[in-house]
């Protein structure tokens, strides 16, 4: 929050940390090339997954060698770590396919992507709301069972 020189308070947009470029897992410096195997040790995806993930558009395009081998970049291992977190969040493939092809698309495609993340972070929410409630429910049970242990332990 940065104060405005009328004192009044400028709330700014949270930024994951992904986001503003720290990277949870260190990259080699100076470097912007990967094979599938050092992306899927960084990434904890398989190759299989990888590989899949460029079969169904849900990855732009990754380079290859004059062989023909992949080479990914660091801007792909930001994409993946965005999709991994899509994907944590319970987000269908499809629906990140389809934000995949949007982003491809270009800019004019900002509406559509900001309501396609608007309705995919009210379902969270709802998952977050269920998954507090169970937890409640976890606390209140865990806590018989103590009270119970604990009053036998008197006994």
């Amino acid at each position: 929050m940065t104060v405005t020189a009328t004192d009044q308070a400028v709330v700014e947009p949270v930024r994951p940390t992904a986001c503003k470029g720290r990277v949870l897992h260190p990259r080699p410096n100076g470097r912007d090339q990967y094979t599938i195997s050092e992306v899927a040790e960084h990434t904890g995806l398989s190759a299989h997954t990888l590989r899949w993930y460029e079969r169904i558009g849900l990855m732009p395009h990754v380079d290859r060698t004059h062989t023909g081998q992949r080479r990914f970049s660091n801007r792909d291992l930001d994409w993946l770590d965005l999709v991994t977190k899509l994907r944590l969040t319970g987000m269908p493939v499809a629906d990140m396919v389809r934000y995949a092809e949007l982003v491809r698309e270009g800019a004019h495609t900002f509406p559509e992507r900001e309501r396609l993340l608007t309705a995919h972070r009210e379902d969270v929410r709802q998952r977050i709301d269920e998954l507090q409630s169970t937890l409640r429910v976890l606390d209140y049970k865990i806590d018989i069972y103590a009270d119970a242990r604990r009053a036998s332990e008197k006994a």
